[in-house]
């Protein structure tokens, strides 16, 4: 592994970032520490998913920057996926710090990952709904069953909610709702440095992946439309996202991905003269030639952007032998 100084830099005064390695696409995901104005205690939000790349990185940025673990005050996480959430739990078994999430993230952690890890039957059928063959459910299965070991052990939660302050770095940090990445998806804003420690909701370069799943919001794409909007009138001088790197055009960057969104959803629109499942239209969209990850994340998305056409009355669904079908409603 790289020197980790090579992995970690300093976007703001008080604020380190570390990128901590993933096996997907992104390759990595941003964590933040924020020591205190003692320089001996430290706040960590959003560590990483659990792997032994992870833990090596870890082991050696914080031996490099002189922090214990014993003087964690807290984990903190903008949202509940893994690439954020995975690590919490290891990092407090080693420092007994609270780990702090929404309750609505930590009801879909507990869904996702607890006992029988009940939404995986659930995604399956979901997925075999919208036109996934049955031949292809048991590597998704395989691939929603590897998380479990990459989110473990679970953190004891402590519930964060948007009319908390949270104390991070010796500044008072105000937290807003950003539904659509993620339901009960969290940001961090401090009024008067203008810092926003972003998570998922916006982000430089790429799209957030905004997915439906079952049993959680029920139009996620308006949701995050929404919650964009809302976010776009923050002052904020520096953007510290969870992914890519930081940035300063927060107003600008929420305008050209609810653009993206838009259209997208037109496109989507275009192709369903026919009636079209959301697997065969996510290969319209995203094309053919993908992993199991990745597939997960075209269908969910493009159900997610379904859902919100049909409830602008632009699309119309039928039911099938138990299969869902969208086609374009004539005008």
């Amino acid at each position: 592994m790289a020197a980790a100084r090579a992995l970690y830099d300093h976007p703001a005064e008080g604020i380190i970032r570390v990128r901590v390695p993933l096996p997907f696409p992104l390759r990595w995901v941003n964590a933040y520490v924020l020591p205190e104005p003692d320089g001996r205690r430290w706040t960590l939000i959003d560590p990483g998913l659990h792997t032994p790349e992870s833990v090596s990185l870890w082991e050696q940025v914080l031996e490099e920057l002189g922090l214990r673990m014993g003087d964690l005050i807290q984990v903190v996480l903008t949202h509940h996926h893994p690439d954020h959430y995975g690590l919490a739990g290891w990092f407090q078994e080693r420092s007994g710090a609270p780990v702090r999430l929404s309750p609505e993230g930590q009801a879909q952690a507990e869904r996702l990952w607890g006992e029988g890890t009940p939404l995986t039957e659930e995604t399956l059928r979901f997925f075999e709904q919208h036109g996934l063959e049955a031949e292809m459910l048991p590597a998704l299965r395989e691939h929603l069953d590897s998380f479990v070991s990459q989110v473990s052990p679970q953190p004891v939660i402590t519930g964060l909610r948007t009319d908390d302050t949270l104390v991070m770095g010796g500044r008072m940090w105000s937290l807003y709702a950003t539904p659509g990445h993620a339901l009960g998806h969290l940001i961090f804003h401090q009024a008067e440095e203008e810092l926003l420690l972003a998570g998922d909701h916006v982000l430089p370069r790429i799209s957030p992946n905004v997915s439906y799943l079952p049993g959680t919001d029920p139009n996620p794409l308006a949701s995050y439309l929404r919650s964009l909007k809302e976010v776009a009138s923050l002052p904020a001088r520096l953007v510290l996202p969870g992914h890519r790197d930081p940035f300063a055009t927060l107003a600008e960057r929420c305008k050209e991905l609810e653009e993206h969104h838009r259209e997208r959803l037109s496109r989507m629109e275009e192709r369903l003269d026919d009636p079209m499942s959301a697997y065969a239209l996510s290969e319209a969209i995203f094309g053919r030639e993908l992993t199991v990850h990745t597939m997960r994340f075209a269908v969910s998305e493009t159900v997610a952007h379904l859902i919100l056409l049909e409830a602008e009355g632009r699309v119309s669904r039928q039911e099938r032998e138990g299969r869902f079908y969208y086609q374009r409603t004539r005008r």
